[in-house]
């Protein structure tokens, strides 16, 4: 297996100190912070190993209190709110230094059958037509404010085969777009059986790319271009059906609106088959710098 996957494995492999208390470190980031998917990841651990095994992850919603400090643990203290029949709900907690960073809401659901349709998965090209990041960022260094930043991106990535179906933002930062993007993405090995492992690898890959349809329609870059700054403020997510994240997922993502210094990212996830597994809204401060 990859070895930045086994790392990033480990890093969700949280250690349980009480009945409804978990520990997690984290690990250098691209900035000084700890990363938002990172930490929402660990809260749905957290929340998914104090829930009926028999019953799968199906939605969340977090908000981002405050910026994590990548040097010190994480501790996730879960709220057992509730377990009905057909769901069970988590409300997680994420601390450091004594304050709040990070809060979660988890609904876990037994399987069911119930009505189905789906919206179409959009055209897309094959994921291994496309080239990879360590092909296509080290195209753009001089577009960056700091061109060691192509290392450390690709470092923080390398858990992931992360794939532009168009150019990112950093590639064409000064020519507005259509506020539209799509990745490819799929865990850089083979993961075990585990629906909430899967899930919780979904989520980390989910607060890479979403703002960056609020980029595209105002040519700007992005933070390491240096021509906005930001950060998510909330994350929400639907899982509506069985996937895997070791098997290529279409991220499908849009922004339908930016206003008040805030842009919001919306996206669906396809199975390469074109099944939709995923749904998510995340709104995050987009600023430009004086």
């Amino acid at each position: 297996m990859n070895q930045a996957l086994d790392e990033l494995l480990d890093l969700l492999d949280l250690e349980q100190i009480e009945q409804n208390i978990f520990r997690g470190s984290s690990r250098s980031a691209v900035v000084p912070r700890v990363f938002g998917g990172q930490v929402a990841a660990q809260a749905l651990v957290a929340a998914g190993r104090t829930a009926p095994a028999d019953r799968t992850a199906h939605s969340l919603h977090s908000y981002f209190l405050r910026m994590g400090d990548p040097g010190a643990p994480i501790v996730y203290t879960v709220d057992r709110i509730r377990d009905g029949r057909s769901f069970t709900t988590r409300r997680v907690v994420a601390v450091q230094h004594g304050q709040p960073i990070f809060h979660l809401s988890a609904s876990f659901q037994t399987p069911e059958e119930g009505l189905e349709h789906q919206a179409e998965m959009p055209d897309a090209p094959d994921p291994e037509s496309l080239p990879t990041a360590a092909e296509l960022l080290p195209r753009y260094a001089d577009r960056f404010v700091d061109p060691g930043v192509v290392d450390r991106l690709l470092e923080a990535r390398a858990a992931v085969d992360l794939r532009y179906v168009d150019e990112p933002p950093y590639a064409t930062a000064g020519r507005p777009r259509e506020p539209r993007s799509q990745v490819w993405f799929r865990a850089n090995g083979k993961l075990a059986d585990d629906s909430l492992l899967h899930v919780c690898l979904a989520t980390y890959v989910s607060d890479m790319t979403l703002l960056d349809s609020v980029l595209l329609a105002h040519g700007r870059g992005g933070w390491a271009v240096g021509d906005v700054v930001g950060a998510s403020l909330d994350h929400a997510m639907w899982f509506h059906r069985p996937f895997r994240a070791d098997e290529w997922l279409l991220y499908d993502q849009q922004s339908p609106s930016a206003s008040g210094g805030r842009g919001l990212g919306q996206a669906r996830i396809y199975t390469q088959d074109g099944q939709l597994a995923i749904s998510v809204i995340q709104e995050g401060v987009v600023r430009v710098p004086r």
